[in-house]
C-alpha cells in the first residue's frame, strides 16, 4: 500500500512545478495533439496529460517505482463570452500554486486576486475524491471545470 502522506506531499511538489509553473515548464506536444508535461523527484514521478485548448481534458499519473499509484482525470472551460483567455489562466495558474498538502487535488478552497476569485469545492480522501473549481471575474463565472481520481492498483 502507498504512503499516503508521501503521496500528497509528491503532488504537490509535482503541480508546483508543471502546469502551475506556467511558461517556464517544458511542454511537449505529442502526436496524437495532446500536450504532456513530467517530474521526476527520486522513485516518484508524475505525467500531466490534456488536450485543447477550448475546452479541454486531461488526466493526471503518479507512478512510485515505476508503478502507477494514483490517476485524477479532469475536464473544464472558459465561457464562451470570454475571448481573451490568458487573464483566467492565469488566476488559474496562481489558485494551483496554493495546492493544499493535505487534499492535493486543485487548488485552495478559496482565492481572491483583483477581480478575481478562485473556488474549489471537493468531497473525499486522496484514495477516492471528486471535486469542481470555479473562477469568478467580478461575481460572474468565467470558467469552470470537474475532477476525480484516487489511488490505483493498490490490492494485489
Amino acid at each position: 500500500m502507498i504512503d499516503k502522506k508521501q503521496l500528497c506531499k509528491f503532488l504537490v511538489q509535482a503541480k508546483k512545478s508543471t502546469y502551475a509553473a506556467g511558461d517556464q515548464i517544458k511542454k511537449v506536444i505529442k502526436k496524437d495533439k495532446s500536450t504532456t508535461l513530467t517530474f521526476k523527484q527520486g522513485d516518484w514521478e508524475y505525467h500531466d496529460n490534456y488536450f485543447g485548448g477550448e475546452p479541454f481534458g486531461g488526466r493526471e499519473v503518479v507512478f512510485f517505482k515505476s508503478q502507477p499509484v494514483y490517476i485524477m482525470v479532469y475536464y473544464g472551460w472558459v465561457v464562451e463570452s470570454i475571448k481573451n483567455f490568458d487573464k483566467v489562466y492565469k488566476m488559474l495558474q496562481s489558485a494551483l500554486l496554493e495546492i493544499p498538502e493535505n487534499k492535493p487535488y486543485r487548488g485552495p478552497e478559496e482565492l481572491s486576486k483583483g477581480n478575481y476569485t478562485y473556488k474549489n469545492s471537493f468531497a473525499g480522501e486522496i484514495d477516492n475524491f471528486s471535486g469542481e473549481e470555479f473562477i469568478l471575474e467580478n461575481g460572474h463565472e468565467v470558467y469552470r471545470a470537474k475532477y476525480m481520481g484516487g489511488l490505483v492498483d493498490q490490492r494485489k
